[in-house]
């Protein structure tokens, strides 16, 4: 099996490029709505039941979305499927970056962020505050980690046709297989 992270900052669309590769037929996963990451207290591990929202001051320094490793190594034990796709963004990834084949990162420029994560429906993430500084601090560095990761980066802000034919032109790259 060929597993491909798919990530990038909150609003970069990677739920929305998620649900058009399942439209396509492609067994492809959000690690946010299919029970792949979680809300943590960093202090003790503790998962998070019931976050706030809005979030209070100070509660992303101390609480971090993580990835449970274990239903990571469950999807890649599950080697039914030639390619599958996990569609997230997680403070913990270095924890499975081992376990993937290959790593999308998704990018978008700050204005089509702000416009993303104000007017998003599915997911109130960065529409407080606190939240869409977090997702503004981390933008800009995504590139350059992802790059020196030996990452595929895709313009984002492109139609979300064309940024799902380059993430599956990027799996088609690293298997020989053909669209």
């Amino acid at each position: 099996m060929t597993l491909v992270w798919v990530t990038g900052n909150s609003g970069t669309g990677k739920s929305t490029v998620c649900g058009v590769l399942r439209a396509r037929g492609y067994v492809a996963f959000d690690a946010d709505e299919d029970g792949f990451s979680r809300w943590i207290d960093r202090a003790d591990g503790e998962v998070v039941v019931d976050p706030p929202y809005p979030v209070p001051g100070g509660w992303l320094d101390r609480y971090g979305w993580a990835i449970v490793r274990e239903r990571v190594e469950t999807l890649v034990e599950e080697s039914r499927f030639s390619i599958a796709f996990l569609c997230g963004s997680v403070e913990n990834e270095a924890d499975v970056r081992a376990l993937f084949d290959l790593v999308v990162c998704l990018m978008i420029d700050e204005d089509t962020l702000r416009h993303r994560l104000a007017t998003r429906t599915t997911n109130t993430f960065g529409q407080h505050p606190e939240e869409l500084a977090a997702a503004l601090k981390w933008n800009p560095r995504m590139r350059a980690i992802y790059e020196s990761r030996g990452a595929k980066i895709i313009d984002a802000s492109k139609p979300v046709a064309e940024v799902v034919d380059g993430v599956i032109d990027a799996v088609q790259g690293l298997t020989g297989t053909t669209r």
